[in-house]
């Protein structure tokens, strides 16, 4: 079938949303909303409204201010989520330097036989290399200044430049399941495949809060492995949540920070957001239904 739909303006876009049954209590600060957040990226805030999926009529009461608290809410998520990611990362990339640099030389990661798949070996090194020449920092410029071998600084430098989605993947791929475990450990999960799992679909979840892609009922291909025990901080005794929503990253997120700083305010700033937004569905991100009398969250 060939696309054939025209664009429309935004007066025509809210004539055809209040077409649909949605309530408009303002027009024009509707209007203003449809032109600074296009109708494509408040559709999937309207979709739970709908009663009919193929001509995307609402089911009564249905009204924009509801769908713009659903955006508004996941706009404030993906931030919490953003921040929390983005001490995890700092966090992970200097036990990864202590660990590796330490127990093995500042350039390992340049060096094929300190991983376990010389093709991804490969592929890791490309993008180091490219992330590093794209950096700005004065500290990689003053090094290049002052030496020329080897090709790359070490570690603790190299490392400060390198995506969040490259960290994970060095480590991942690293053939020193001591130091891999060690870096799990200091995180407080006992086997260093726990962490990657983690890592992996933090990645992911990472890069839709960097693109502004909707997080909060998403469906994930990645699922992180949830162990039925935790020794290290407090966790979670029920597992009846689906493995596919965001809630059990979010419980990997809160698990991760309290090992990193057992003062954080993850767990009580999520749930003060989920207050201020008392029409959102937390089973719509896969919450149990007592899910605040989890340790974890309290």
């Amino acid at each position: 079938m060939e696309y054939n739909k025209i664009a429309l303006d935004t007066s025509d876009l809210l004539a055809m949303l209040k077409q649909r049954g949605l309530q408009i209590s303002d027009e024009q600060e509707a209007l203003q909303t449809l032109a600074v957040v296009s109708y494509f990226r408040l559709a999937c805030y309207f979709r739970p409204m709908e009663i009919d999926k193929q001509t995307h009529v609402f089911r009564q009461g249905a009204s924009l201010n509801q769908a713009l608290e659903l955006y508004r809410f996941d706009t404030a998520l993906r931030d919490l989520v953003f921040s929390a990611t983005r001490q995890i990362e700092v966090a992970l990339r200097s036990r990864v330097n202590h660990h590796f640099s330490r127990d093995h030389t500042p350039f390992w990661f340049t060096q094929v036989d300190m991983a376990t798949d010389g093709h991804l070996f490969s592929e890791h090194l490309s993008s180091v290399d490219r992330e590093l020449h794209r950096s700005k920092e004065e500290f990689i410029k003053e090094h290049f200044e002052r030496y020329d071998k080897p090709s790359f600084p070490p570690s603790w430098k190299t490392l400060e430049t390198v995506s969040f989605g490259t960290l994970s993947k060095l480590y991942q791929d690293f053939y020193d399941k001591a130091d891999k475990k060690s870096v799990a450990e200091d995180f407080g999960l006992p086997q260093h495949e726990f962490l990657i799992s983690w890592l992996e679909s933090l990645t992911v979840l990472r890069n839709l809060c960097a693109h502004h892609s909707r997080i909060w009922n998403r469906r994930y291909a990645l699922k992180p492995q949830m162990p039925k025990t935790l020794v290290g901080h407090k966790w979670l005794s029920d597992f009846s949540f689906p493995p596919d929503k965001i809630y059990p990253q979010l419980c990997c997120i809160a698990y991760l920070l309290n090992s990193i700083d057992a003062q954080n305010t993850f767990s009580k700033d999520f749930k003060q957001l989920l207050r201020k937004s008392p029409s959102v569905d937390a089973a719509a991100m896969g919450f149990p239904k007592d899910w605040e009398k989890e340790s974890l969250w309290k």
